[in-house]
């Protein structure tokens, strides 16, 4: 698959029009090998509730959203108020071509302006594509939680990686 040019695709603010389109991506993107729960969105106000257009950014191509990150506190803690807890997803017809990486950059830049030093994800150990692609983006291994989800029968562990932003 080759690379799609910078100007295919731009990465913005989400608003409350995205909801609908990102609700189909979630349909398309998250299954057993990837999710220990599939996200069910029972409305677009439910959507919108979890994954507010302020925390979240995504990618068009031609005007046609194929893609979110997004972020929220991982507690509602003070202590760790510099940390925000990454999601992503890519359309699935569009993954592989640079999109999830120009995503990662702007999410980082982005949240760094809001002033969080460090993101964080939980990923499936089943999910090795995506272990590869989070440490190509500058993530690191934190931690494991052995056999933590059992899905479709096996035990799967829940891989805890983190990032620093720097300045």
């Amino acid at each position: 698959m080759k690379r799609m040019s910078e100007s295919e695709i731009t990465i913005r603010e989400s608003q409350v029009k995205d909801a609908k389109p990102l609700m189909r991506i979630d349909k398309l993107v998250w299954n057993s090998r990837n999710s220990p729960q599939i996200p069910v969105w029972k409305s677009r106000t439910h959507y919108l509730r979890n994954c507010p257009p302020d925390n979240q950014l995504v990618a068009e191509r031609y005007g046609e959203v194929v893609g979110c990150v997004g972020w929220r506190p991982p507690t509602m803690m003070f202590s760790n108020a510099h940390v925000a807890e990454l999601y992503i997803a890519v359309h699935p017809a569009y993954q592989g071509l640079g999109i999830g990486r120009k995503m990662m950059d702007a999410a980082k830049l982005h949240t760094m302006k809001r002033g969080i030093k460090k993101l964080r994800l939980r990923v499936l150990s089943t999910n090795e594509d995506a272990i590869r692609f989070y440490m190509r983006c500058g993530f690191k291994i934190e931690g494991r939680l052995e056999r933590e989800y059992q899905i479709d029968g096996r035990f799967v562990d829940d891989v805890l990686m983190g990032c620093w932003l720097l300045p």
